[in-house]
C-alpha cells in the first residue's frame, strides 16, 4: 500500500466516525430539545448547570451539524478523490479553527462581559418564571444545590420576582439554609452566583481543559494538512 493510498484510508475512517458523531451529537441535542427533564436525570444535577449558562439541545444539535457535514466532505473528498470537496472541507475546518481561536480569545479577555449578557437574559428569566414554571425551577433548584449558589449572580437576582412575592423570602440555598431566608440574611450568607461557581470550575480544571482544547486544535491542523496533501497529490496522478 502506498503512502497516498495508506492517508486515504485513514482520511476516510477518521472522516466516518466524525461524520457518526455529529449523527449521535445531533440526535441528543434533538432529545435534549424535547425531554430536558430526563437528561438531567440521566447525567446527574452537575448537568443542569450546563443548561442554564448554554442551550445544550441547540448547541448539540449545531455541532452535530458541522461534523455531519465536515465528515461528509472529509470522507466523500477522499473516496471520490475530489479536489472540490477536498477544499471544502479545508475550508470549513480552517474556518471552525478561527472561529475557535477568536472565541478562545475573546472568552479569556471579555469574561465579564460575558457575564453582562447572561444577566441580561438570565436575570430576567429567574424573577419570572422561578417557582412559576415547574421544570424551570427544577433545573434552577438542582443547579443551587449541587454547586451551593445563588441565582446567577447572587440573592438580589430575585428581588421583585415571583417566588419573592410568592413566598415573602428568597429561596432557601441563598441563606445556607438558614430559614427563613430573609434579605438580611441572604446578605449575611453571601452565598455565591452559579456563573462564579461555573468559572471556578471551569479554572479548577483548567489543565483538562486546556489539554482537550489543544487536542482538537491539534487533530483540526492534522485534518487540514492531510486534506491539503491529498488535493496537492491528486495534480500528480
Amino acid at each position: 500500500m502506498g503512502c497516498f493510498t495508506f492517508i486515504k484510508v485513514i482520511m476516510i475512517l477518521f472522516n466516518l466516525a466524525i461524520f457518526l458523531g455529529g449523527g449521535a451529537l445531533l440526535g441528543v441535542g434533538i432529545w435534549v430539545s424535547r425531554d430536558s427533564d430526563s437528561f438531567v436525570d440521566i447525567f446527574g444535577p452537575v448537568s443542569s448547570s450546563v443548561l442554564q449558562v448554554v442551550n445544550v439541545s441547540y448547541f448539540l444539535i449545531v455541532i452535530g451539524a458541522i461534523l455531519l457535514v465536515i465528515g461528509f466532505l472529509g470522507c466523500c473528498g477522499a473516496q471520490k478523490e475530489s479536489k472540490c470537496l477536498l477544499m471544502m472541507f479545508f475550508s470549513v475546518v480552517l474556518i471552525i479553527f478561527i472561529a475557535e481561536v477568536a472565541a478562545a480569545v475573546v472568552a479569556l479577555v471579555y469574561t465579564s462581559l460575558a457575564g453582562t449578557l447572561l444577566t441580561a437574559t438570565v436575570t430576567p428569566a429567574l424573577r419570572d418564571k422561578y417557582g412559576e414554571d415547574n421544570g424551570f425551577t427544577k433545573i434552577w433548584n438542582l443547579t443551587m444545590n449541587e454547586l451551593k449558589c445563588c441565582g446567577l449572580n447572587n440573592y438580589t437576582d430575585f428581588n421583585n420576582s415571583y417566588w419573592l412575592e410568592e413566598h415573602g423570602t428568597y429561596p432557601d440555598y441563598c441563606c445556607r439554609d438558614r430559614i427563613p431566608c430573609t434579605s438580611t440574611v441572604a446578605a449575611q450568607s453571601n452565598v455565591t452566583g452559579c456563573f462564579q461557581q461555573i468559572l471556578t470550575e471551569i479554572k479548577t480544571n483548567g489543565g483538562v481543559v486546556g489539554g482537550v482544547a489543544a487536542g482538537i486544535a491539534a487533530l483540526e491542523i492534522a485534518a487540514m494538512a492531510v486534506s491539503m496533501y491529498l488535493y496537492c497529490h491528486l495534480d500528480k496522478k
